[in-house]
């Protein structure tokens, strides 16, 4: 099971009612299964910060987090979601290293 769909599977402990993963390692310089963004949609984001949602992420894929770089996070409740329409774009990689 590639790393994409290790994070959609635990993913979906969070019951979304969108989940988007993508595998963005080839924007970066640190090899292949690296970078991820996650476009996340779920009712239990109600009544959350954003800090508090990339938390409860976080907690879900728990020891999963430590083998892979980065996970840029977009998280909506369904209200959010059907407003926005879709999650902003990556940036290019600005090096260092990452």
């Amino acid at each position: 099971m590639s790393m994409k769909e290790r994070i959609v599977s635990t993913l979906q402990m969070l019951q979304p009612a969108h989940l988007q993963v993508l595998d963005e390692s080839h924007m970066h310089s640190r090899g292949t299964e690296t970078h991820y963004k996650a476009v996340l949609v779920s009712d239990r984001f109600a009544g959350l910060n954003s800090v508090k949602r990339h938390q409860l992420v976080y907690g879900t894929l728990g020891e999963l987090m430590g083998e892979f770089h980065a996970l840029a996070l977009h998280t909506y409740t369904p209200q959010e979601w059907a407003q926005a329409g879709a999650a902003p774009a990556s940036p290019t990689c600005a090096g260092g290293g990452h």
